[in-house]
Formats: C-alpha cells, structure tokens, sequence
C-alpha cells in the first residue's frame, strides 16, 4: 500500500470538509482520521517484525540537485508510533466534535495539516524529509494555541514560538552540515538516510553536530531545563489540541535519536551517553516533583510528561537493546494514558466550574462511576502498576540502564515512587474527598465514552499481550542502536589494551 495516502489522507478529508457545507465540516474531518487509523492498523498487522528492514517503501527524487528524496517507510521503530498518532488524532477529532467552535473549517484544517505533518516526520527516511515535516508540524499548533486557546494564549504562543524556532534552526543547520560533509570527493550529495550511514562522519563533526539535533529534540519532548515554553503552552492550548500535542509530538523529538542520532552519529551518542542520561535523570526527578506539588491538573499532565519522557531518554542511551525497546513501548504508552489523563481534566473541570485545580475538585466518584473507573485504570498505568501496558516499558527501560550505569539505574528508581505519589493524589483528590462547592457530580455523556473507551481498551491490550509491540520492533531497535554498540565495544577494547589487556586484542573484529 503506497505510505503517501496514509500521510496525505486526513489532510486531504479536512480540504474536503472546508469546502463543504459547514454543519458537515467536522464529520468529514472526523471520517478522514477514522480511516487514517484504519490504515494505519493494516499497517501494523501487516508488519513482519521477523523480517526487519523498511517495508512499503516509495522512493521518488524529489530535488535532483539538492540529493533530496521524497523516501517513506515503516519498519519496527516507526509503525507503532504510526499507529499512536493516528488513534489519537481520531480520539481529537471526535473530541472536537463534541464542541463548537468558531471558524470551524479553519481549526479542522490545522489538525489535519498536524497530523499528516506527524505521519510524514515518522515516515521519513530522507534526512531533509524528516527536517521538513519536523518543522511543518509545529505551525499548526502555533496557530492553534493562538487563535483557540485560553487567556493568556499569545505570549504562551510566543514562548513556544522562540523556543522551537531556535531548536528548529539548530537542527536544520546539523542536517545541512550532515548531508554536506557525508558526500563523498566527486559523488553526488544525498540526504537519504541509508546513503548517509554509509559515509560516516568524523569524530569532531559527529560531536557538534550531535549536540544540535539534541538541542532540538530535548526542546521538543520537552526535556528539563529546555522545557521552559511548557507550563504556558499547557494552560494555553485547548484540551483537544492539547492532546495529541502531548501524546503524539514529543515522541518524535525522542523517536528522531533513535531513526537519525545513533546510527549516524554513534561516536557522538557513545561520547555523550553520560550527558543525557544526567539530563534524563533529572527529567525524571524534576518533572515527578513539580507534578507532586502543583494543583493544576494540566500541570500534573505536563510535568508527569516530563518525566516519562526521561524514562524514555534513559531507556535510548542505555545503548540496550532492551532499554531502547523499553523506550520504543513507553513512547507508546505514554501516548495512550496522556490524552486520556488530559480529555477527562476537561471533564472534571466542566463538572467543577470550569476550575482545573484540584482543589475545586473531588466527591464526583460517588455518582459517576464509569468516569471513576475509566481514570483509574489510566491512573493505574501512568504509575506502572505491575500488570499495566507502562509496566513492562518501565521495567526494561531500568533493566537496560542496570546494565549500562548502575547508579543511575539505582536513582531512577525514585521516579517511579514518585509516579505513584502524583497520581494517586491528582485521583483521590478530583475524584474522591468531600464534594467540592461548585461540583456538579454526573455521569459521563456518551460522546465522551466513546473518546475515552478506545483508548483504555488499547491500553489494557498491550497491558495483557506487550510481546506483540517487542516482537515487532526487536530487529529495527537493534539495528538503530548497533552502530554505536559496535563504537562502545570497540572503545572498551581499547582501553584494556591501553591497560596492558593485550588478550582481548582479537575482539576488536567483528564485535557487536
């Protein structure tokens, strides 16, 4: 099946919609995703995990004299977060639905351009590809936090404005430099991404450039201390947009290290393991404070996001095949609990007065059962309780970090104490306590169950059968991280020779 009607589709069902009848704009909208998702599932169930290498590739030169191609393709690191983004897309849309908004065929317009901007960043596999639709993302959501969002919505929209507009640069100026210095005296420059892991960079130019895609994926998940534009931007947004921009867009700053930094930077990624395991880590045991002691449950949303993002940094530079698997399902299943978590603070807040603060909140378990239980289990798998989808990501996640740096392993540890504390607050005190004074305890509407429904059934699916997500990308994630593997081992070995280990010589060839 050719990848460019996956990607073109919801864009092309939200120009159908503009052009319609206004009552009918947001059905055909909503139909667009709906069968986006639909393919998108093919795409899963098609996939032969045991195969490994891109599948249903289209490999067309876009830009002869620039060596750019117009290059898609699905393999284990991408088809799964394929399927994310769209699910979630299809659960904002009927979100949206369920609402009226001003310049209705505009703001459907703007998240169809999100999201086959999203399909296109994960199925690029042209470094210029990849950098366009990074960028391209990103103006919709400028638009709609700035035309839809709440009060205080321009300078938030500025902040966010400055700081990817910085990052967005840093990495356009790296892929730039990457497809400059990769070609080779008298070849012809090439941006795509298996011409590139052919010409490896020197050393001095993997470093600078390594820290410039990692500028701009660490602004983008967001990572502490690049997450300044996050606390603004979360109270701005409209909870619809919200979603998705939480669920599905930071993963592909943390998705980039794994498809374009390891395998063709890895004497940069082995040089600055430490660094951004340090950053992860403080991700981690910022993010989870920050989350324990606002009451703004956006907040919780955002800073929890933070540190789940860390976990995910963590389990990436383990340089593991089992951390970055672990990495590769906890992107999933953040995706899954964070719109959920998000989709019903708009619930409570409607049933608490419009306020978002948990201190508004609380007695509405008693008469609205089914939303109680619905946020339990999303609660459950935000903590990684054991028998959760977050569970077995986190576990070899901190397996992967255990083998790599134990330390760290040892203080990461505290992050998942701290999940636990966070949540079980934000739901005990929305849900249970004394009913607050502006509470209207009530039941969830039907529209909303079926927004929420999906999503937890989804979760509970890779709770009980996760092996279908790891079968799948096993081979894709160790191809990704084999390349800087392979320069780990080989700086070992020559360090026991430096040591006078002369026995280990051998191994310097062919090591994994």
């Amino acid at each position: 099946m050719p990848l460019s009607i996956v990607l073109w589709l919801p864009l092309a069902a939200v120009l159908l919609g503009a052009l319609a009848p206004r009552s009918l704009t947001p059905r055909i909208a909503l139909l667009g995703s709906l069968a986006t998702l639909g393919l998108s599932i093919y795409l899963i169930v098609d996939y032969t995990g045991s195969r490994g290498g891109l599948q249903h590739v289209t490999d067309i030169v876009w830009i002869k004299e620039l060596g750019i191609h117009y290059k898609l393709g699905v393999d284990g690191l991408n088809v799964f977060l394929v399927g994310l983004a769209t699910l979630l897309f299809a659960a904002t849309f009927l979100a949206a639905n369920l609402r009226r908004w001003e310049r209705r065929a505009t703001f459907y317009f703007w998240i169809g351009l999100a999201e086959s901007a999203v399909l296109g960043a994960f199925f690029a596999q042209d470094l210029a590809l990849f950098v366009f639709f990074f960028d391209l993302m990103l103006i919709p959501f400028y638009f709609l936090t700035g035309q839809w969002g709440g009060p205080n919505r321009v300078p938030a929209t500025i902040k966010l404005v400055i700081y990817t507009f910085v990052g967005s640069l840093l990495m356009l100026a790296a892929a730039i430099a990457t497809g400059v210095l990769a070609t080779p005296d008298g070849g012809s420059i090439s941006f795509a991404l298996s011409d590139l892991q052919h010409h490896r960079l020197a050393t001095g130019s993997q470093e600078w450039i390594f820290l410039f895609f990692a500028a701009a994926f660490l602004v983008k998940m967001p990572a502490f201390p690049l997450h300044g534009w996050m606390p603004d931007g979360y109270r701005a947004m409209p909870i619809e947009v919200l979603m998705v921009f939480s669920g599905v867009l930071s993963k592909v700053g943390a998705y980039g290290f794994l498809r374009i930094v390891l395998p063709l930077f890895p004497q940069a990624s082995v040089h600055f393991q430490m660094l951004l395991l340090l950053i992860a880590l403080a991700s981690i045991l910022y993010g989870s404070a920050m989350a324990f002691t606002t009451t703004d449950t956006r907040l919780i949303a955002g800073y929890s996001s933070i540190a789940q993002m860390g976990f995910i940094t963590l389990g990436i530079f383990s340089l593991r095949s089992d951390g970055a698997q672990g990495a590769v399902l906890q992107m999933v299943n953040h995706g899954l609990v964070v719109a959920p978590f998000l989709f019903i603070v708009g619930l409570l807040a409607a049933r608490a007065g419009g306020s978002e603060d948990l201190r508004d909140m609380g007695g509405i378990a008693v008469r609205a059962p089914v939303l109680a239980s619905l946020f339990l289990i999303v609660a459950f798998a935000t903590l990684a309780m054991p028998g959760s989808s977050n569970f077995m990501g986190e576990f070899l996640i901190l397996l992967g970090v255990f083998h790599a740096k134990i330390v760290i392993c040892v203080v990461a540890f505290t992050g998942v104490a701290l999940a636990a504390v966070y949540m079980l607050r934000a739901y005990i005190r929305s849900m249970h306590n004394r009913v607050g004074p502006n509470v209207e305890s009530r039941e969830l509407r039907l529209g909303d169950g079926l927004v929420l429904a999906p999503l937890v059934l989804v979760i509970l699916a890779i709770a009980v059968y996760p092996h279908f997500a790891l079968h799948r990308s096993q081979r894709s994630v160790v191809s990704s991280i084999a390349p800087a593997r392979a320069v780990e081992a080989a700086n070992t070995v020559a360090d026991l020779q430096h040591r006078g280990w002369t026995a280990y010589a051998p191994l310097t060839k062919g090591q994994p």
